[in-house]
């Protein structure tokens, strides 16, 4: 059996009855539509960045998406000059890869969210975002096998319901079918294809967020030369551990673990006065405010490097308080201990309650 420890970030989990990687649409719908029939459990696996399984493992079968095509479609105006581009990939391109591309080409808008692990078809469901940026805001359409209906479908961006870290795909990830049952953690909609949409420009989109600002040396609004964007979103991210890195255990992680709060007034008026406030963007109720879940877990009282037990096997990162990470032979249960005793502290301390980020496989936080 392969252990879900060797294809997840967090380098925990343990083996799966059976692994299939399909390298186009028809295998991929075919391998999600047999185990359907058969009632087997799927787990559906792009980079395994943002996940949480546990040490039994999963008694089902693991479809790792092993698609890599990406076209790209240039729409010109009757002057020809170029109105903007449409670039479709398959769910399973890495994402930094398509990024990458996406900088060397002078696509805009991607460059912000350089360095984020995992695959193309999980940036939807998340709606991933850093530096101010969210992929959102590049999504045209997203092309779906809906094992509701068993029928290849297609969500335009209007349909797919984005929030802060959140989407139509995300939330009917606990979907069933008429009789009840569930496919849990498997979605409803198998991503097959994210088609974005952007212009060729060789300066990126406005910078809004002020620390990307600072070490760019520019203000707020400001626009820069995308690669220097990139190259700075990589060097800031890696100062935080959120670059994967074989050598380094503060990357042993699913990235951020827990999402940054969204409050009513009522709850954000009860924060300390220096707590850091933010817009929470697209989705929210009116008056609504995100704050930061780093800034909560160091001020509950839990610094860089905390760990629940001697060994210390599982801790959050040293470089940046959000990250659970693996230190060397931590086990789901290690990880999840961490993460209750960091949620449950800061409820202690602010009332405010944390969510984890990752999808988990077999365990509770």
């Amino acid at each position: 059996m392969t252990s879900l420890a060797d294809l997840t970030t967090f380098r925990v989990g343990g083996p799966a009855r059976d692994i299939v990687e399909p390298t186009s649409d028809d295998e991929m719908i075919d391998a999600v539509r047999t185990a359907d029939a058969h009632a087997v459990p799927v787990l559906i696996l792009g980079g395994g960045s943002n996940l949480l399984v546990s040490d039994a493992g999963f008694d089902g079968i693991v479809v790792r998406d092993a698609r890599r095509d990406a076209e790209v479609d240039v729409v010109v105006h009757h002057d020809g000059a170029c109105a903007g581009l449409t670039i479709t990939a398959a769910a399973g391109v890495p994402w930094d890869a398509l990024v990458e591309r996406a900088v060397r080409s002078q696509w805009s808008g991607f460059e912000a969210l350089s360095g984020i692990p995992g695959s193309t078809g999980a940036t939807p469901v998340q709606n991933v975002g850093a530096y101010g940026a969210d992929v959102s805001e590049l999504v045209a359409q997203v092309r779906t096998w809906d094992r509701f209906t068993g029928s290849v479908r297609t969500l335009p961006l209007m349909s797919l319901g984005f929030s802060y870290r959140d989407s139509l795909l995300k939330r009917s990830m606990h979907g069933g079918a008429d009789d009840g049952s569930v496919w849990a953690p498997s979605p409803r909609h198998v991503v097959l294809s994210v088609t974005f949409h952007t212009r060729m420009a060789s300066l990126s989109a406005p910078v809004r967020y002020a620390q990307l600002a600072g070490a760019l040396g520019v203000d707020q609004g400001a626009r820069v030369p995308i690669t220097e964007v990139r190259d700075a979103v990589l060097a800031l991210r890696r100062s935080k551990g959120m670059v994967l890195d074989d050598s380094d255990p503060d990357t042993w992680s699913a990235g951020s673990f827990f999402t940054n709060p969204v409050l009513d007034p009522a709850s954000a008026a009860g924060l300390p006065d220096d707590a850091p406030r933010f817009s929470p963007g697209r989705g929210a109720p009116d008056g609504a405010v995100k704050t930061s879940a780093a800034w909560l877990i160091e001020h509950a009282g839990f610094g860089r490097g905390f760990a629940v037990t001697a060994d210390a096997r599982a801790s959050l990162s040293t470089k940046h308080a959000l990250a659970l990470t693996n230190r060397g032979g931590a086990t789901a249960d290690d990880l999840v201990m961490l993460a209750r005793v960091v949620r449950d502290g800061v409820l202690e301390r602010f009332g405010v309650q944390l969510s984890p980020e990752p999808v988990t496989v077999g365990v509770d936080i």
